[in-house]
């Protein structure tokens, strides 16, 4: 029996990762394009080689910001984080993006005057993508940080909670259903004031856009595979908010639902205490 299918991106990252082992991980879920695709990558004694796999996930990352240019995502985060911070008992001083990438929602934010004066940080677990959102941000005359590390990990307290919206973009859909409740469960015990995630919203109609966007506008083949499974891999709003009641009751939560071609990535909201 199969397992769950798998993006190639959670196969090869973090690094360092044995070809063969990420190889048997897609042939056991079946996915045996996906495989080949890992096979032909360059290694050494059977470990992918670290300068091949930071430029490709630069270039799928790059990918992933026309994306988010095309669905004017960075604009619907504005206009999000507006309504939430009205909603807050404090003013906000912090935003935490978890999983940034690229940072370019951060980047587009940073430049967006009803966000002047708060602070902005992007995070992410991959050293390599981190180096070069610093890097795009100091080319964009962008004020946001960039780190290395997960926020919501136990131990690390993200700064000002009471003050902090922690957001994401096409994250959620890389955690199992089951684990969803200890994800929002970190938001409560950190205090963040509010959260909100964005992934994909699931459905045939967005289905369907996402496999011929992806065939027709992304150039590598890992960003194909990636994009439009990430779209079926996307879970339906009622499992988001279950988990949001479950694991951060004291949160008053929201999903903007409802199948659009431009609106393929909804978030599920979050305000504490509201």
């Amino acid at each position: 029996m199969s397992l769950p299918p798998l993006e190639i991106s959670d196969v090869i990252t973090p690094r360092p990762v044995r070809r063969s082992d990420a190889v048997a991980r897609l042939q056991a879920s079946g996915q045996v394009r996906a495989a080949r695709l890992v096979e032909r990558m360059p290694a050494t004694d059977d470990v992918l080689d670290e300068a091949h796999v930071v430029a490709l996930m630069r270039r799928v990352h790059a990918e992933l910001q026309r994306l988010g240019e095309e669905l004017q995502l960075p604009q619907r985060v504005s206009e999000d984080l507006d309504r939430l911070r009205q909603a807050m008992g404090n003013p906000l001083r912090r935003v935490v993006d978890l999983g940034c990438g690229s940072g370019y929602v951060l980047r587009w934010l940073s430049h967006d005057p009803s966000l002047a004066g708060v602070d902005l940080v992007g995070v992410d677990h991959d050293p390599g993508l981190m180096e070069w959102a610093a890097r795009l941000g100091r080319a964009d005359g962008c004020r946001a940080r960039f780190v290395v590390g997960d926020a919501l990990a136990p131990g690390v307290a993200v700064a000002e909670p009471e003050a902090t919206i922690v957001i994401s973009s096409g994250v959620l859909h890389h955690i199992p259903a089951a684990d969803l409740p200890a994800f929002f469960a970190a938001h409560a015990t950190g205090g963040v004031a509010a959260f909100a995630h964005y992934d994909p919203e699931p459905g045939w109609l967005t289905n369907l856009g996402s496999w011929v966007f992806h065939r027709a506008r992304m150039r590598e083949a890992v960003s194909r595979h990636d994009g439009n499974l990430s779209m079926r891999r996307a879970h339906p709003a009622d499992v988001l908010l279950d988990a949001v009641a479950e694991g951060a009751p004291g949160y008053a939560a929201g999903c903007v639902g409802g199948q659009s071609v431009l609106r393929v990535l909804r978030p599920v909201t979050g305000t504490k205490g509201a």
